[in-house]
C-alpha cells in the first residue's frame, strides 16, 4: 500500500458502522493519511467536497448509497477537478458499485485507492449529473414507494417485492423521446438512460452500458395492451423482460413530452416537461476494478 492521503465523505448513517471503521483504520495503519467526515443534511457532500479541494486532496472517497454517490460525483464534476473518486458503497440497492464490480465490502472498496483512476462519463439533465441511471415509468415508481424500514428488513429484494406488491397500479405513459437519428414515442412501462446498467435493486435496464464510451444507453419497454398481462408474469420471474425493449446508444436525447411519466435519477425525484439527457466523457476520474464490465478496455 503505498502512502498518501485522502478525504472520505461518509454518509451520517454509516458512522457507527463497525466494518466502515475497520477498513479506514486498516488503511491508517498502512501509512494513508484519511479524513473523515459526515454529512448530515442535504447539501453537505457537496459542502465537504468543495472543503476537501481546498485543502488539497487528490482522492476522495464517498461512502454511503447511490444518492451519496451521485452528490459526492456531481459536486466534483461541477468543480472541474482532477481529483479522483473511490466509491464506498453502504447503501440497500448500490446499483452503480455493482454493475462496475467494486466491492461491497469497505476494507477491499477503500483498496481500490492503490488501483490507477480511469476517466469515465457522467450524465447530465437540466444541470444536474448523475453517475448511474435516470428512470421512468412502473420501476421508478417501485424505487420511491420502497419503504426505508423495508430495505432495512430484506435489502435489495425490498424492490421487488414492492414491484410484485404493486401490480394492480401497473400502467402505461405516453412519451415522445428524439436523439441522433433516433425517435420513438408512445406508451411505455419502462425507461432506462444509464451511464450503469442497473437500477431499482438490481434490474438491468442497460445491460450493455459503458462508463467510458461518451455514450448514453436508451431502452425503452412498450407497453401495448396486449402484453401488459405477459410483463407481470415476466417480472414476477425475476424481470426477464429483455427481448421487448428498444435499445440505442446516444451522445443526448430529449424526452419531449411526457403524461403520467414519474422519473428518478439515481433515485432521487425528476420534474421538467422538456427534458435533455447528455452523456459528458470522460467527467470524472474514479477507481474502479481493472477488469470492470463498465470499462471498455
Amino acid at each position: 500500500m503505498s502512502a498518501g492521503k485522502a478525504f472520505l465523505i461518509l454518509h451520517g448513517k454509516q458512522a457507527m458502522n463497525e466494518d466502515v471503521r475497520a477498513a479506514v483504520e486498516q488503511q491508517r495503519a498502512g501509512g494513508r493519511e484519511l479524513t473523515v467526515r459526515l454529512t448530515w443534511e442535504a447539501g453537505d457532500a457537496q459542502r465537504l467536497v468543495g472543503e476537501a479541494l481546498e485543502a488539497g486532496y487528490e482522492q476522495l472517497i464517498a461512502g454511503g448509497g447511490d444518492g451519496t454517490l451521485r452528490d459526492v460525483a456531481e459536486a466534483m464534476a461541477q468543480a472541474q477537478t482532477t481529483a479522483s473518486l473511490v466509491l464506498l458503497p453502504l447503501g440497500t440497492a448500490n446499483d452503480f458499485a455493482r454493475a462496475a464490480g467494486v466491492p461491497l465490502e469497505p476494507g477491499p472498496a477503500l483498496g481500490l485507492l492503490d488501483v490507477p483512476a480511469r476517466q469515465i462519463d457522467l450524465g447530465e439533465v437540466g444541470g444536474q449529473y448523475f453517475l448511474n441511471m435516470a428512470t421512468g415509468g412502473f420501476g421508478s415508481q417501485v424505487t420511491a414507494n420502497t419503504s426505508e424500514d423495508l430495505k432495512k428488513v430484506i435489502g435489495g429484494a425490498a424492490y421487488l417485492f414492492t414491484g410484485l406488491s404493486r401490480f394492480s397500479e401497473l400502467q402505461a405513459a405516453y412519451a415522445e423521446l428524439q436523439g441522433p437519428d433516433f425517435q420513438w414515442q408512445g406508451q411505455l412501462l419502462a425507461l432506462g438512460i444509464g451511464n450503469g446498467r442497473q437500477a431499482g435493486g438490481g434490474h438491468e435496464l442497460c445491460p450493455q452500458a459503458l462508463a467510458d464510451d461518451g455514450l448514453l444507453d436508451v431502452s425503452i419497454l412498450p407497453a401495448p395492451q396486449e402484453v401488459v398481462g405477459t410483463v407481470k408474469n415476466l417480472m414476477a420471474g425475476g424481470w426477464g423482460l429483455d427481448n421487448l425493449f428498444v435499445r440505442a446508444r446516444l451522445p443526448w436525447v430529449e424526452i419531449k413530452a411526457a403524461q403520467g411519466l414519474a422519473l428518478n435519477l439515481d433515485g432521487e425525484p425528476l420534474t421538467g416537461e422538456c427534458l435533455r439527457f447528455s452523456a459528458h466523457k470522460g467527467a470524472l476520474r474514479v477507481h474502479l476494478p481493472q477488469n470492470s464490465p463498465l470499462l471498455s478496455s
